[in-house]
């Protein structure tokens, strides 16, 4: 038996939603087109993975969050993302659907980049917004899902740098859904300008273990000609969250697009990372550690695409499971026809550490060019029980030497990451989920 999917929101619902917020009237009617669309496009097909008894459709819209005026206003385990000493980080908290705090640098005001929150950016850069909102990464009607998120979008942010900026400090967005039953339907839109570089990095937290809800979150990373963009991000939603996240990336020439994102959700996850490499000399690499427990199913798809002449993509992805957890881990490298001398390398690598745990990782190449460089490794198995016995041998407890397996088998790759900020969060959380 499947999960019905009929929402409780019909055409007026959303445009009197529209109309509450005072979004442009582009706005009302491609939630209204999307609405119309959702309800006869499929839903996303995972490989090896079946979601059609997940929940995406029992939720709340809506939900407010009350402002603050200081970090320390926040509950202890929020402020550990942040920096509290700092009050003039740049800064944007959602709680639930509204923004409780938020904070940019005068000078960067002055020198046109733009942090806000995607309501305020659609009424006061309305033109700047629709010009790339849900165009070049992701489509509305690429399958029922992203239809919906168009249509219900109830969050977000919008960051834009304007050509030959470059930022020396990153920015951070905290999305913090407080209520247990709220869904997050957030729209993330990084527009980088010729020239331009940002370190952008967000969280995801969410407490409810036993409420069901939903995040279907977009988000799209445009890099304009030799612009750079780092975008970190740690996820770590509550086991009644079901979510869908969906990453995308556009690069044009000499442009650098990095991601280093740290899935911890504890519910039932699909996350897609995809990058089109669309000019000469254009650079992704996508670094993701995971770490699944309980009886959550998880399903990651990291997919770099070279359309650009000696553009490179590097995949990489180590994954840990627990439990009766399972995950599914693709990396797809593909090549087109005319995109010479291009490398693509991609490593996935499955730990598991019980008997009921699952993980797959399928390492996929699609070359149709014929001088171009591609590789790729993949492993998956079980802990080894004598390297256990070993450390206990020494007096250490299972719960202790499982945790230093697993903070082994991510170090590498949490190494590597490119944004401080992340690294120590996801240390941080990491250390949340192995106890």
């Amino acid at each position: 038996m499947t999960v019905d999917t009929q929402l409780p929101f019909d055409k007026q619902y959303v445009s009197q939603y529209s109309e509450k917020r005072n979004e442009p009237k582009w706005m009302t009617e491609l939630r209204q087109q999307a609405l119309e669309k959702a309800d006869t496009l499929p839903m996303p097909k995972p490989d090896k993975t079946k979601i059609d008894k997940w929940n995406f459709s029992q939720f709340n819209h809506e939900a407010e969050g009350q402002s603050i005026s200081t970090l320390t206003e926040l509950p202890e385990g929020i402020q550990s993302f942040l920096n509290t000493e700092d009050e003039g980080q740049n800064l944007l908290i959602q709680r639930n659907n509204s923004v409780a705090y938020s904070s940019l640098n005068q000078e960067l005001k002055d020198k046109g980049v733009i942090f806000t929150d995607i309501f305020t950016a659609a009424k006061e850069h309305s033109d700047l917004l629709e010009q790339y909102f849900m165009k070049d990464g992701v489509q509305v009607d690429e399958h029922r899902l992203t239809a919906l998120h168009a249509a219900l979008m109830n969050g977000g942010v919008f960051v834009y740098v304007p050509k030959n900026v470059e930022l020396e400090q990153p920015i951070q967005s905290v999305f913090w859904q407080e209520d247990p039953s709220v869904a997050t339907f957030n729209h993330v839109l990084v527009v980088a300008e010729e020239g331009s570089s940002v370190t952008y990095v967000e969280n995801y937290i969410s407490h409810n273990e036993s409420d069901e809800t939903v995040a279907n979150i977009v988000t799209e990373v445009i890099a304009k000609d030799n612009a750079k963009v780092s975008f970190g991000a740690v996820d770590n939603f509550a086991s009644g969250t079901t979510t869908y996240v969906n990453r995308r990336g556009v690069a044009y020439r000499d442009a650098s697009i990095q991601w280093a994102l740290g899935q911890m959700n504890d519910g039932n996850t699909v996350s897609e990372n995809v990058t089109y490499l669309m000019g000469d000399n254009a650079y992704s690499d996508a670094k993701t550690v995971s770490v699944g427990r309980g009886s959550q199913k998880q399903n990651f798809t990291a997919k770099i695409v070279h359309y650009g002449v000696n553009s490179e993509g590097y995949i990489l992805q180590h994954g840990v499971m627990k439990d009766n957890a399972s995950a599914i881990f693709n990396g797809i490298g593909k090549i087109e026809h005319g995109a010479s001398k291009s490398n693509a390398e991609q490593e996935s690598r499955v730990l598991m550490l019980s008997s009921g745990a699952r993980g797959d990782a399928n390492p996929i190449l699609l070359i149709e060019e014929d001088d171009v460089t591609a590789g790729h490794a993949a492993s998956v198995g079980r802990v080894d029980p004598e390297q256990l016995f070993y450390l206990m041998s020494r007096g250490i407890s299972q719960e202790e030497a499982e945790r230093l397996v697993i903070h082994g088998f991510l170090a590498p790759v949490v190494k590597q990451l490119p944004i401080e900020a992340v690294k120590n969060q996801l240390r941080e959380v990491i250390e949340r989920k192995v106890y």
